[in-house]
C-alpha cells in the first residue's frame, strides 16, 4: 500500500474535503505501508483537506499512528490528562479547547462531543469497537450508575475530579452488530485492515437510546467477569434506590457464611440483610460475641441489618432483646401471637423496634389481634395463601393491613404451602407490590427465607426488578 491507494480507499468510504474524523488505528493490521505512519496520517489529511480536521486519542500507548499525529508540529493537544486527544486541521483548536474544564473526560464539552456536533466521523482502522472511545461518551452522557470519579493533580498542585469516569471492562465488541443492523456504519478494508466508518452523532444517538432502555447495554453476560458482575450490581442498586421502599434479603438466601453472604449481597446490589439463619443456625442461637462480629463485618462492607427474625414465638423474649442490645441490632420480627401486648411492652422498655409476622394464622385472626394496637406488621403473603386465603383480594384488603404494615415479604407459594418462584404461585405478590407502591410505601420489602432454594440473591433481585417494571 502507498499513500495514493489509501487516499482512494478513504474517498471510496465517503470521506471528503472538510470532514472531521477521529481515527482509532493499528498500523500493523494494515500490512506494509510505504512511508509508514506518516503516509497514513498524510493520506487522511489530504483526503479531508485544509478545511477538515484529523483527530486521534493520545492517552496511554495507542500505537504509532497516534504518536505520529501528536508529534506533528501543527498538532494541537487537549489539556486534559484523561481522554486526551491530538488534532490537526481547521477545527483543531475548537475541538481541543478547555477539555480540562469539562465535568467529565468524555461527555459534554469534550472533544468527542464536539466532533459529533461538527458532523464528524469515527474511523476504526484495523481495530474493533473496543477501541472506540466515543462509546465512553455515551456512558458519560447517560451518567450510568457504575461509572466512577477520577481525581487528577493539576500543575498548580490542586486536584480536579472528573465524574462519570469509565471502569475496566466493557463488551463494546458485543454491540458492534447494532450499528451494522441499523445501516449507520460502513465496513470495508484498507490493505488487510478491516475499516469501520460511522458518523459520531449516529453512534451516540443509537447507543444513548439503547442505554436509556438497557443501562447494561455494553456489559458482558460472563458470570466470571468480575468487572461486569460488579458494574451490573451498581445498576441494580441504583434502580432499587429509585423506589420509596427499601429492599432487604434474608441471610439464608444470601448464603451460609458471612463472607459468602457479603459477596452475594453486593453482587445483588442489596444494602440490607435480614438475619434469620447464619451458618445453618437460627441467628438468635449464636453467642453475642459471634453475632456482634457478624454485624460488624456487614457494617464494614456497607450492608445494614434490617431486622433479626425468629421463626417461632420465644419462651423468653427478654433474652432475645438482651442479645439485640448487645449486638447493636435495633429491629426484631417475631410471629404474631396472643402475647403481642407483653412483647410490645418488653421491647419498648428495651428500645427495640418489634414487628409481628403472620405465621400459621388466618387474616381475620391476625387483623383481630392487630386492631387497636400501636404495632408494626410484617405481611407474609405465602402464609396467608397457606391459610387458604387470597393474600391481596382477601387478607390484605379485608384485614385493612395497610394501616399496620411495615414490611412485605417478597415470596410466593401455592395454597398447600409449597414455595414457588415469584409471581408463579397463589400469593398475589405482584398485586401486593403494586398497591404498596401506589401509596409510596417506605418500609421494607424483603426477599424472605422462603426463597432460599429458588435462586441466588442476584437472580431473585433481578426478578424483583422485573416485577417492578
Amino acid at each position: 500500500m502507498d499513500k495514493a491507494e489509501i487516499k482512494k480507499h478513504l474517498s471510496d468510504f465517503g470521506l471528503k474535503n472538510g470532514d472531521v474524523v477521529i481515527v482509532h488505528s493499528s498500523l500493523s493490521s494494515t500490512g506494509y505501508v510505504k512511508g509508514g505512519a506518516d503516509a497514513l496520517v498524510d493520506a487522511f489529511l489530504e483526503t479531508i483537506g485544509n478545511e477538515g480536521t484529523l483527530v486521534a486519542p493520545v492517552f496511554g500507548n495507542l500505537g504509532v499512528f497516534t504518536d505520529t499525529l501528536k508529534n506533528r508540529s501543527e498538532a494541537v493537544v487537549s489539556d486534559c490528562p484523561l481522554g486526551t486527544v491530538a488534532a490537526i486541521g481547521a477545527n483543531a483548536e475548537f475541538i481541543c479547547r478547555d477539555h480540562r474544564k469539562a465535568d467529565t473526560a468524555y461527555g459534554h464539552n469534550t472533544p468527542y462531543i464536539k466532533i459529533a456536533e461538527l458532523g464528524g466521523y469515527v474511523c476504526l482502522l484495523g481495530v474493533d469497537q473496543d477501541r472506540n472511545t466515543t462509546l465512553h461518551s455515551v456512558e458519560a452522557l447517560l451518567e450510568l450508575p457504575y461509572l466512577g470519579t477520577q481525581k487528577i493533580k493539576l500543575e498548580n498542585g490542586n486536584e480536579k475530579s472528573f465524574k462519570c469516569y469509565p471502569g475496566p471492562h466493557r463488551d463494546f465488541i458485543g454491540i458492534d452488530h447494532v450499528m451494522c443492523q441499523n445501516g449507520k456504519m460502513k465496513i470495508g478494508k484498507i490493505g488487510k485492515a478491516v475499516v469501520r466508518l460511522m458518523k459520531s452523532q449516529d453512534l451516540i444517538d443509537t447507543f444513548t437510546e439503547l442505554g436509556k432502555r438497557y443501562p447494561d447495554f455494553c456489559l458482558c453476560d460472563n458470570r466470571n467477569c468480575a468487572d461486569c458482575v460488579k458494574q451490573r450490581a451498581a445498576i441494580r442498586k441504583n434502580r432499587l434506590a429509585e423506589e420509596d421502599f427499601k429492599l432487604s434479603i434474608a441471610s439464608s438466601v444470601a448464603g451460609k457464611y458471612i463472607p459468602e453472604m457479603i459477596d452475594n449481597l453486593k453482587t445483588a446490589g442489596a444494602e440490607y440483610v435480614e438475619l434469620d439463619i447464619i451458618q445453618g443456625k437460627p441467628t438468635h442461637k449464636l453467642s453475642a460475641d459471634k453475632l456482634k462480629k457478624a454485624v460488624d463485618e456487614f457494617a464494614e462492607n456497607d450492608i445494614k441489618i434490617s431486622a433479626l427474625r425468629l421463626s417461632a414465638v420465644p419462651k423468653d423474649i427478654k433474652e432475645i432483646l438482651e442479645l439485640l442490645k448487645a449486638t447493636g441490632i435495633n429491629d426484631l420480627i417475631i410471629p404474631l401471637s396472643a402475647d403481642v401486648g407483653e412483647f410490645i411492652d418488653q421491647s419498648t422498655k428495651a428500645k427495640i423496634n418489634i414487628s409481628f409476622v403472620n405465621l400459621g394464622v388466618s387474616g381475620p385472626y391476625a387483623a383481630n389481634i392487630m386492631s387497636g394496637l400501636n404495632a408494626r406488621f410484617v405481611f407474609s403473603p405465602s402464609e396467608f395463601a397457606k391459610a387458604g386465603e387470597m393474600p391481596f383480594l382477601q387478607s390484605f384488603r379485608q384485614g385493612k393491613f395497610g394501616k399496620y404494615i411495615s414490611q412485605l415479604d417478597i415470596e410466593d407459594a401455592l395454597f398447600d404451602g409449597t414455595p414457588s418462584l415469584l409471581a408463579s404461585g397463589n400469593a398475589e405478590i405482584r398485586e401486593l407490590i403494586s398497591i404498596l407502591r401506589c401509596a409510596s410505601f417506605s418500609g421494607f420489602m424483603t426477599i424472605s427465607g422462603r426463597n432460599r432454594n429458588l435462586g441466588s440473591a442476584k437472580d431473585l433481585t433481578e426478578k424483583v426488578i422485573k416485577l417492578l417494571k
